[in-house]
């Protein structure tokens, strides 16, 4: 099993047992199971976090984006399944459009905020397809909120990760 410090492994403070804070020692250690900690290797580093920058928001933002790279496959298959497009061939292109443009937001997360800016893309192009098949405003609407969701308190974990680390310099 892996284990993280309390503070989710980010930071070290004297002696390496994370940010000094006023609870030291009555934080017990986390302990992941191996399905977690896979979890949380792919989505550091799918963001970037092996290559020295940690940032939670990207993680969270590539978390996201593979739930919704799912989502838009099955999109495409519903919109091609119940034929309501001529020609029917087309869903599975708007399904296999969306996918691609997932899967390069997930590519380029790491890389500054390209991958941020196109998961934008996506979400408004998945919430479009809701013109074709209504359902998918609603599953398109809670994909977009959890986005939002994510990419506003992962980059309010970020500054406040930011600030812990500067006060501990």
């Amino acid at each position: 099993m892996t284990t993280l410090p309390p503070n989710g492994g980010r930071g070290a403070g004297p002696g390496g047992q994370g940010i000094s804070g006023p609870n030291d020692g009555a934080d017990e250690e986390l302990v992941l199971s191996p399905s977690e900690a896979a979890a949380h290797n792919s989505a550091m580093r799918i963001s970037g976090g092996r290559s020295g920058e940690r940032s939670t928001r990207k993680a969270l933002a590539s978390i996201v984006l593979g739930f919704e790279l799912i989502i838009v496959v099955l999109i495409g298959l519903t919109i091609f399944g119940l034929g309501i497009t001529d020609p029917r061939w087309l869903g599975l292109v708007i399904g296999g459009v969306l996918a691609l443009l997932c899967i390069v937001s997930l590519a380029t997360i790491r890389f500054g905020e390209v991958g941020i800016r196109l998961g934008w893309v996506t979400h408004v192009l998945m919430l479009a397809t809701a013109f074709i098949l209504p359902a998918a405003l609603f599953v398109g609407g809670i994909f977009t909120a959890l986005w939002v969701y994510c990419i506003v308190r992962g980059g309010k974990i970020d500054r406040d990760n930011a600030a812990l680390l500067a006060q501990a310099d």
